[in-house]
């Protein structure tokens, strides 16, 4: 505890460090107070009262998860940065398959990446005016519009309001990558997530005390601990080949003395996928029950199926969602992972791996070891996607067993060792202990070999 505190007071006497935390807190600050504007016109206690009864884990209750609770108070934040993280996506798969888009994201540096934000920018633009139509819609259904609000108005108005508030929340992401400490984007919706969290622990507490005690609750806290650390390993968790240089002559004249080829590895991320695959096989479980709710009519959306589907503790659901999640791992990996540019790269470098023949024979080599480190990365990160199922049904309530896995757990997970990250790099710059004395965690570290310039 002594150490922990000595490192607090050395972030603050960094002035440098010391004034990025509190910009980013400030920024955050500002992007929470804006999740409590209510759009003008609308009635937020009838669209409270409205929503109560659905299900947080369908597609309506994800979205209030990752804005912070701005989606069921309609805010002007209420569709919060989520547009913009479509729009990214969208982006980075074309880059995988349009020509086009390939030049701009590897071959034209800087002025390609500024026309791939003004892209995205623009794309995030075109995405909320459609999405935040959709919003409006789901309010009118409610029943949640003041009568006395011309609807005219009402509509152009708050499209208006929606796209703006997600085109600022999109600059305040900017401005805290810029300025402050973090990736301002992932800390958005890391406070969106966080907000929930207290409220649910709160919940579970009060009704763990009166069924079942205490000690439940505790034990509950201990599995989320465990799960926690499970998910921080598989985030981190690296397959490391080595390599080696071949000889050198060093000296000068006639006194060239060969030097010992130089030792370094790969370092092939277990789950390089990320958290993509989980976003990507949750978006098609919500497809069913979304085409349904616009397309089938209320008989439709009432068969036995689609409520299977769009609950996350129901078999069916689990099964096809931990299937997905292993397939899209497999998929985003191969997109991500291109085993000719390493071998390339090593043979640039006159590098090679040894007991394994440069250019094809070392990419079939990259490329076996990459698709066997992705299947135990890709079953982890299935059961991570379906374990909130399994809290549920041991009894821990919805909003506190989405905190045990899924989307939420990755992304906070990451977001916070990418934030330490930063912070124990300003630290060590200027002499100072890290955060961890005892070890540094696997990517806080300068990444070796050569896995940073591929």
């Amino acid at each position: 505890m002594k150490n922990f505190i000595n490192t607090l007071k050395n972030i603050w006497k960094i002035k440098e460090l010391r004034n990025r935390i509190l910009f980013t807190l400030g920024m955050l600050f500002v992007y929470r107070f804006g999740s409590y504007v209510v759009l003008p016109g609308v009635m937020p206690e009838v669209l409270k009262n409205a929503s109560s009864s659905g299900s947080p884990n369908d597609l309506l209750g994800l979205i209030n998860v990752f804005t912070g609770g701005a989606f069921q108070n309609a805010a002007v934040f209420a569709l919060g940065i989520m547009p913009y993280i479509t729009a990214s996506i969208i982006i980075q798969l074309l880059g995988f398959a349009v020509p086009y888009f390939q030049r701009l994201q590897q071959k034209e540096g800087e002025s390609g990446r500024k026309k791939l934000n003004q892209i995205t920018r623009l794309l995030t633009v075109a995405i909320v005016l459609v999405q935040g139509g959709g919003y409006l819609t789901y309010i009118n259904s409610q029943g949640a519009i003041h009568p006395d609000i011309p609807m005219g108005i009402f509509w152009v108005s708050n499209i208006i309001i929606l796209a703006t508030g997600t085109i600022f929340a999109m600059w305040l992401g900017e401005r805290i990558t810029d300025r402050g400490i973090g990736n301002g984007v992932s800390l958005l919706i890391t406070v969106g997530i966080i907000a929930t969290l207290p409220q649910a622990l709160v919940f579970e507490l009060q009704s763990q005390l009166n069924n079942n005690g205490p000690l439940i609750f505790v034990l509950e806290l201990a599995a989320l601990f465990l799960v926690v650390m499970a998910t921080v390993l598989i985030v981190q968790g690296v397959r490391r080949i080595p390599i080696q240089f071949a000889k050198r002559m060093v000296g000068r004249g006639g006194s060239n003395i060969p030097a010992a080829g130089v030792r370094d590895y790969i370092p092939l991320k277990v789950n390089a996928a990320g958290v993509m695959p989980i976003i990507f096989a949750q978006a098609l479980m919500f497809l069913p029950a979304t085409v349904a709710q616009f397309v089938g009519g209320e008989e439709m959306q009432a068969s036995g199926v689609l409520r299977a589907l769009n609950d996350f503790t129901s078999a069916p659901y689990n099964i096809i969602y931990f299937i997905l999640v292993v397939l899209f791992t497999y998929v985003y990996t191969a997109l991500l992972v291109n085993p000719q540019q390493y071998a390339e790269y090593l043979k640039r470098q006159n590098a090679f791996i040894p007991g394994v023949k440069p250019g094809k024979p070392t990419a079939d080599f990259i490329d076996a070891v990459t698709t066997r480190i992705t299947l135990p990365g890709s079953v982890f990160l299935g059961l991570i996607a379906i374990l909130p199922a399994f809290a549920a049904a041991a009894g821990v309530n919805i909003n506190l067993a989405m905190f045990f896995g899924g989307t939420s757990l990755l992304i906070l997970v990451a977001v916070v060792l990418d934030t330490l990250q930063q912070i124990e790099s300003h630290l060590l710059m200027r002499r100072y202990d890290g955060l961890v004395k005892s070890g540094r965690i696997q990517g806080r570290s300068r990444v070796q070999g050569i896995g940073a310039n591929v």
